[in-house]
């Protein structure tokens, strides 16, 4: 049918090594790429862009980001609200006290931040692991934020403890501030996620995701066959910590705009952990199915039952969408472990033998 590769010869190592092998995925791939950045902005209005999209793309890079440390490497965090949180505060100090400094630069430079204090929080995971490691990380995100709660200079001072993204202009488009358009925004945020979801996917592939699943699978067997724990653990908790910490940068100047350290709570870290064990553990594509459905899921419930004549009030709403994350966990855990990513490779591997897929 139109989903096979026969015919398609791979003459190379780096052709049957390629991300996408099958010339299929690829105009998929570029035809859902092509899409997002020339169709979506003209045609979604403010409230998709905002809502919907731009929570979506920064939440799928923090997802990415955790399913590295807990997918790959199987280091269990639960710290991820406070690596965000260094990221959004060390993407403010830079842009307010280096006016001139490039607003990419800064978000990188937040990410590098977040890295370091992720470093410094996974020290314990060369002696403790499993309940123990998550207690630790627990701890990291109620420090890191009752830091960033008692110290002024990382809010400047501001009386009302808050962040607010100055505006900032990068190749004369405003990035930040009240007066960046919704449109701008959403394409800084895409084109985040799609950059470092391609060096996240390569990464995985190579030498150093091979060290950290044969980490998460077996540590002393990895060790003895000279894979080193403490390199190994040390730059899972950094890439980690990166990826969250540029999301949490993004939040606040691509999406909030001004934020309280409310904003990366504990709730902010289990809510991208359900994304990472609802998308599939282990999975790029799992991180990103997982956070579209975490975020949609809230709109859904609020958008559907008036379409039908139903009124559901604002607390039973919540209520459901508490209710519905509950039982897509255990179901995913039960029947699914890897999640919406493994029901994907059964969907493909069908349609590759249709019409005999079993």
């Amino acid at each position: 049918m139109f989903y096979r590769e026969a015919g398609q010869f791979k003459t190379t190592y780096q052709g049957d090594q390629a991300i996408f092998p099958i010339f299929q995925d690829r105009v998929v791939i570029f035809a859902i790429l092509a899409f997002a950045y020339l169709v979506v902005p003209f045609i979604a209005d403010e409230y998709w862009l905002h809502v919907v999209l731009i929570q979506f793309l920064i939440f799928a890079l923090a997802a990415i980001g955790l399913n590295i440390l807990m997918g790959y490497c199987g280091q269990v965090s639960l710290g991820t609200g406070a690596f965000m949180a260094v990221g959004a505060y060390a993407c403010y100090k830079l842009t307010t006290n280096i006016p001139d400094l490039n607003i990419f630069v800064a978000f990188v430079l937040s990410g590098l931040c977040a890295a370091a204090v992720g470093i410094v929080f996974g020290l314990p995971s060369l002696r403790i692991k499993g309940f123990y490691l998550a207690v630790a990380t627990l701890a990291a995100q109620f420090f890191i934020l009752w830091l960033f709660n008692k110290v002024g200079w990382f809010f400047n001072n501001n009386p009302s403890g808050t962040i607010t993204a100055p505006p900032r202009t990068t190749f004369g488009f405003m990035i930040s501030g009240p007066e960046a358009t919704a449109e701008v925004r959403y394409i800084v945020c895409l084109t985040m996620l799609v950059v470092f979801g391609w060096l996240a996917k390569n990464l995985v592939r190579g030498r150093v995701g091979r060290s950290w699943m044969a980490i998460r699978d077996m540590d002393i067997a990895a060790e003895i066959i000279g894979i080193r724990p403490l390199r190994t653990k040390l730059l899972a908790f950094a890439i980690s910590s990166f990826y969250c910490g540029l999301a949490g940068a993004l939040l606040v100047f691509c999406w909030l705009g001004s934020a309280e350290t409310e904003a990366f709570d504990i709730f902010r870290s289990f809510q991208v952990m359900f994304m990472i064990i609802i998308g599939g553990l282990g999975s790029i594509l799992g991180s990103i199915l997982g956070a579209a459905f975490i975020v949609l899921v809230p709109i859904f419930l609020t958008n559907f039952p008036p379409l039908i004549g139903l009124d559901i009030s604002t607390a039973l709403q919540k209520h459901l969408e508490e209710i519905i994350f509950g039982g897509m966990i255990v179901y995913f855990l039960i029947v699914e472990p890897h999640g919406f990513a493994r029901l994907w490779q059964i969907l493909k591997y069908k349609l590759r033998r249709w019409p005999f897929p079993y």
